[in-house]
């Protein structure tokens, strides 16, 4: 493996510097847990290519059979990166259908999220670029975080512990040039966003998140748990209406579940009873009944310079003097949520959000 006990050397050294200048600030809420990385254990391989889960040339993303696409209702958002996903399963073992988490996935799996940008998002099939693939792998011990980064040529993407920043531009849906300095995070914001409780665990592919359509090269538009079913890939999948985030982005569905299921994707796995954000109280999974829970009248209780000076979560009718919509229209350090994973504000998430709150009675 290239150079890795230098790279891990070097995130001890920058978590540790970062500890420390944080310890300058007023007290605030943290979502991110500190890692140290055992540089005598075997983390991954040193190429994506080495794990098989691609035919032809690496950056067509074209699946081998045991590697199965499917998308999310309401996917993360990520700097407006696409994504491709896809799951490998151990040969003759399925998950397990579970009714409101993540399915229940068998040691050997593999979950692969790929990021990406079209080079002009009016045409999203067409041309474009990879910065990173995730893997997310089910060991005996538990699941492990991997960050894997492209090459500029497109033809490998390489295990990098410390995780590495790439210039990518682009043309928006309008055609305005667009360019940041996209940030792949390292081994340690990997696991941090992904801790349940005090064990890594996957975020998206539950059933409510799965039970939605996609289009599959062979057999054409289908929905994903039948799928699953179909081909050994989930087990117990029960009959009858199954549970359905809905899409944030479909402006026909109801605009709280909307705004309730955005704030899931991107807020609730941390902030919930077993997430990193625990102790800020505030919940904001979809299935949180309870309106003070995520953050009706709720006075904040660690968010330091995070509540810019503002007294409650959430204003019913006022988003401006919400801080949840304070939050997420920053991209200030110690301000903005979410801490991790993006540079700019997501405009659309934003006034959903703000038209959620302004219309609550």
């Amino acid at each position: 493996m290239r150079s890795s006990i230098h790279i891990i050397f070097s995130i001890f050294f920058l978590v540790s510097c970062s500890t420390k200048e944080n310890q300058k600030e007023e007290p605030q809420e943290s979502t991110s847990t500190q890692f140290v990385f055992n540089s005598n254990k075997e983390l991954g391989k040193e190429n994506l290519s080495d794990y098989n889960f691609f035919r032809g040339k690496l950056a067509e993303l074209s699946p081998n059979e045991n590697a199965h696409p499917y998308q999310l209702n309401s996917a993360l958002f990520s700097d407006y990166a696409y994504k491709a996903r896809f799951l490998q399963l151990p040969e003759g073992k399925s998950a397990d259908y579970h009714p409101t988490e993540v399915m229940e996935f068998p040691v050997g799996s593999i979950l692969i999220k790929n990021f990406y940008y079209p080079n002009d998002f009016s045409k999203p099939k067409g041309k474009r670029k990879i910065l990173e693939t995730r893997l997310l792998i089910h060991e005996e011990g538990g699941w492990k975080a991997l960050p894997y980064v492209w090459n500029d040529e497109q033809t490998e993407a390489y295990l990098e512990v410390a995780g590495a920043t790439k210039s990518i531009s682009w043309r928006d849906v309008e055609g305005n040039p667009q360019k940041i300095n996209y940030s792949i995070p390292n081994m340690n914001q990997c696991r941090s966003c992904h801790l349940k409780g005090n064990k890594i665990m996957p975020i998206g592919p539950s059933a409510r998140q799965l039970n939605g359509k996609y289009d599959y090269a062979e057999n054409g538009e289908q929905n994903q748990l039948q799928y699953w079913k179909e081909h050994g890939l989930l087990s117990n999948l029960p009959k009858g209406n199954l549970p359905k985030l809905v899409n944030y982005e479909n402006e026909n569905a109801p605009l709280a579940d909307r705004a309730r299921a955005y704030l899931e994707i991107n807020c609730g796995h941390c902030h919930r009873p077993e997430g990193p954000a625990k102790n800020s109280a505030l919940h904001l999974m979809a299935s949180e009944d309870n309106p003070a829970a995520w953050g009706e009248g709720k006075t904040p209780i660690a968010a330091g310079k995070g509540s810019g000076g503002l007294k409650y979560d959430i204003v019913k009718g006022n988003a401006d003097q919400s801080i949840l919509h304070f939050r997420m229209e920053s991209t200030a350090p110690g301000i903005m949520m979410p801490e991790l994973g993006r540079k700019m504000v997501h405009k659309e998430g934003l006034t959903l959000v703000k038209q959620w709150i302004n219309e609550m009675e």
